[in-house]
């Protein structure tokens, strides 16, 4: 054989290199009540668990942002308060949603900051609408935080408010401004009678009670009342809020979701949120008009105090002068005069306004608070837009302050489009500014030419016209103005907000996504099945025990020479006292299988044969097969003798009621003869000569010539003779006496020997150290049928007070651990 050969061969029996799955599945078919078992119990907690976990709901709505033109806008309106376009205005109302002020608004609109409770079957359960009664809280005053107080209704008029305090420490929150502050509460259990619908007041809580109408409370009814952190009610949905486009063909319509316990509080958080979003864009929308109306009610307040000066003045001067008659040439010119006047009123106006704007754009840094440059009769197109666009910038600005840090990307982005715009606008505003006083320089020129004419006039002719053209110029800018400031109230009344519900949140039923229960018992079903198939494999893995007969076949080429089940007896001389039991039969079948060998051996036939029974540890059986099979061949009228040969641990002397006074070890050391250490026994044609006392030189004493001579007499006088020697793998006693032996059995226990001892004796098979020899598997049992099985149960082991460290024997495992293991390896 190669050395490749060889190697491959090592590697077969070693087992290292090859997975065992069908003994792997023979584990898990063996264990399939641990299986089932594991199912069942992570069904029952799956189970629990779904009953237990409450409903999570998801309902959602649509709303559409668009630029909606107002009404009233025509080709001739000249105050316009829309600019920009859809574009970014879907962001801006998705970043809006997740702002705390917009949350803020929607919680304090609708208290979620109050949770209505009752007692549920494992929770208190939040009943919210379906409450019978109400709570108006005074909210300069401090509300008990996150204890649910237990409310009795006693009668139709009268209610306890019931709570065991634990601790005396507690915590109040003025849901005016939203502040909080530590309370002293009462340790112990709390009672106190109030009546419906007047005022509570507890150091602790400040509410009247009020009852819905046409609904009955039943006396004795008991429910809850917890006030929550509004700071954390407002973080909880800002988070739990979802915004989405409702599809990439309509990306100005979004879809509002929200996740809760109770249907009813998701539709109304839902339906406020669009509605105070609505309201909140349709101000910022306003702002620019409103904006320009204060600045039209400021200029028009002037202009009014100046018409009624004037018109004072006109008074006046009738009263001191006569009537009298201008003539019609002089009073066109004096009309004429009133129209410069009054373009050079206009004009005037434009040119403060001009100049306010600039020092406002030079000063200020917030430029929500800008007029219409149209609300003064400036028409210029690039101010207007210019104007326009800052405003939006700005308005923009400062709806990111609530989400956005100070000094971030974006912000650094607006305020240096911002800037840009204002560059240009200051640009516009200086070149408007040159043409205007260009405008007025022409102006007074004219109306210079025109007062000259004037001058031959009598001078109170004179002063007549010059009242009357103040009067006139007054009256028309207070109508210009006038004309102005109902435009805008126009515009502004009709104006609609961008933000629109086109489906609103409702409950139809449904919108149930969680628990998923199904999704649970699967779960549970998976984790149950493969949670002990992965225990199993580890054990599987770890498990170095041979437990079949197809293991010993995979890992050593030795023949397996018959099988022994297991079979519970109070001594080993199953096969004497129990001739018919199925474990006689097995040593008959192996006494069978053993003829076959002997035969083959070429020695004289005249001569006895020697039949050497050993193991690789204590415990395997070699005491218990050594006795039957010297029982099954002496009852075959076999003349044969058994050999105590294990010195160190002498055993078979009480299953034979027989002194171990004297044996081997007397007749070794030529204290007895053979005669003397050769005992007879109730078996017919069965001799024994027991070991005798323990030597301090047991090696040495199977080493002698004596125990050659020994051999050699028994096979002149015996048929058969049986060696019970020592463990193969523990001491080297049992090899120095496979010189002896015609034929060696080496026992394999089932669920006991280790599968590295196969690799030891296959090593010495290999090299030639034992012949002829056989495995023999103790505590058989048929894979497929537990209940057959045979065999006996009388106890084994080599105690360390006799052998020392010699046999490395363990002690059998106790504890919850080691009777699982047990009961595994028993499988």
């Amino acid at each position: 054989m190669t050395q490749y050969e060889f190697d491959d061969q090592d590697q077969m029996e070693s087992g290292g290199m090859t997975f065992d799955f069908r003994g792997y599945l023979f584990k898990v078919l063996n264990l399939w009540k641990l299986v089932l078992l594991c199912i069942g119990m992570a069904l029952i907690i799956a189970y629990l668990i779904n009953v237990r976990k409450q409903n999570i709901y998801r309902l959602d709505s649509l709303i559409t942002v668009e630029n909606d033109q107002n009404p009233f806008f025509t080709a001739n309106t000249s105050i316009s308060f829309n600019w920009g376009g859809v574009s970014g205005k879907v962001g801006k109302v998705i970043t809006s949603l997740q702002t705390r002020t917009h949350n803020e608004k929607v919680v304090d609109s609708l208290q979620f900051y109050i949770n209505y409770l009752k007692e549920g079957k494992y929770r208190k359960e939040d009943i919210y609408k379906d409450a019978p009664f109400y709570l108006e809280i005074d909210k300069t005053q401090g509300q008990l935080l996150n204890q649910p107080l237990g409310i009795r209704f006693i009668n139709d008029t009268q209610f306890e408010i019931f709570k065991e305090f634990e601790t005396e420490d507690g915590r109040i929150q003025f849901y005016g401004d939203k502040h909080t502050k530590p309370v002293k509460l009462p340790i112990g259990n709390f009672n106190n009678t109030f009546t419906i619908g007047q005022p509570v007041n507890l150091p602790f809580v400040h509410f009247t009670l009020q009852t819905k109408p046409d609904v009955s409370i039943q006396n004795n009814s008991e429910y809850f009342v917890q006030f929550l952190d509004f700071d954390q009610v407002v973080n909880n949905y800002k988070e739990a809020v979802k915004t989405e486009p409702f599809s990439k063909e309509s990306s100005s319509v979004l879809k509002l979701s929200l996740a809760g316990h109770n249907k009813a509080k998701i539709v109304d958080y839902l339906n406020a949120t669009s509605a105070i979003l609505s309201r909140t864009e349709l101000e910022r929308k306003n702002l620019y008009a409103t904006n320009t109306i204060q600045f039209i009610d400021s200029s028009l307040a002037a202009v009014n105090n100046s018409l009624k000066d004037v018109s004072e003045e006109m008074n006046t001067f009738r009263k001191q002068n006569k009537v009298f008659d201008v003539d019609v040439e002089m009073t066109e010119v004096s009309s004429r005069l009133r129209e410069y006047e009054m373009a050079k009123e206009m004009e005037q106006t434009k040119l403060n306004y001009l100049n306010a704007l600039e020092d406002y754009l030079r000063t200020k840094t917030n430029y929500v608070n800008i007029a219409a440059p149209s609300s003064v009769g400036i028409e210029e197109p690039n101010i207007q837009q210019s104007v326009g666009k800052i405003t939006a910038l700005a308005i923009e600005r400062q709806s990111l302050e609530y989400t956005m840090k100070e000094g971030s990307d974006l912000f650094k982005d607006l305020d240096r489009r911002i800037n840009a715009e204002k560059h240009v606008l200051l640009e516009t505003i200086d070149a408007t500014k040159r043409t205007i006083r260009l405008q007025l320089s022409s102006i007074q020129r004219q109306a210079l030419n025109l007062e000259s004419k004037l001058s031959n006039l009598p001078e109170d002719q004179q002063q007549f016209l010059k009242i009357q053209r103040k009067l006139d110029i007054s009256q028309e800018a207070y109508n210009l103005y006038m004309a102005k400031r109902s435009e805008a109230a126009i515009v502004k009344a009709a104006n609609i907000s961008d933000i629109t519900s086109i489906d609103d949140a409702k409950d139809i039923g449904g919108g149930l996504i969680g628990p998923n229960k199904s999704l649970n018992y699967m779960m549970a079903l998976m984790v149950g099945f493969f949670l002990p198939m992965l225990f199993i494999f580890i054990i599987y893995l770890l498990d170095n025990t041979i437990h079949g007969s197809d293991e010993v076949e995979r890992l050593s080429r030795i023949p397996i020479l018959g099988l022994i089940g297991k079979y519970k007896y109070h001594n080993n001389l199953v096969v004497f006292e129990k001739p018919k039991s199925a474990v006689a039969e097995s040593f008959r079948s192996i006494r069978s299988s053993m003829q076959f060998i002997l035969k083959k051996q070429n020695t004289d036939h005249k001569l006895g044969k020697t039949i050497m029974i050993t193991s690789s540890v204590s415990g395997e059986g070699k005491t218990f097969t050594s006795i039957n099979m010297s029982t099954v061949y002496a009852l075959s009228g076999k003349k044969t003798i058994l050999l105590g040969l294990d010195l160190r641990k002498p055993k078979i002397f009480a299953d034979f009621g027989i002194t171990n006074e004297r044996g081997m070890v007397n007749y070794l050391i030529g204290e007895h003869t053979l005669s003397e250490v050769t005992s007879h026994t109730d078996v017919a044609n069965l001799d024994v000569i027991l070991s005798g006392p323990v030597p301090p030189n047991p090696s040495e004493l199977l080493m002698s010539d004596g125990l050659a001579e020994l051999i050699a007499k028994l096979r002149i006088d015996y048929d058969i003779i049986v060696l019970d020697t020592p463990p193969l793998g523990l001491v080297t006693d049992a090899l120095q006496l496979t010189q002896f032996a015609d034929a060696t059995i080496f026992m394999v226990r089932l669920d006991y020997t280790k599968k590295g001892m196969l690799s030891l004796i296959n090593a010495k098979y290999r090299m030639g150290e034992v012949k002829n020899i056989s495995f023999v598997l103790n505590f058989y049992k048929h894979k497929t049928n537990h209940n057959y099985g045979y065999g006996y149960g009388y106890g084994y082991g080599y105690g360390y007070g006799v052998y020392g460290n010699a046999y490395h024997e363990k002690d059998e495992q106790s504890g919850v651990l080691g009777k699982l293991k047990a009961l595994i390896n028993r499988k």
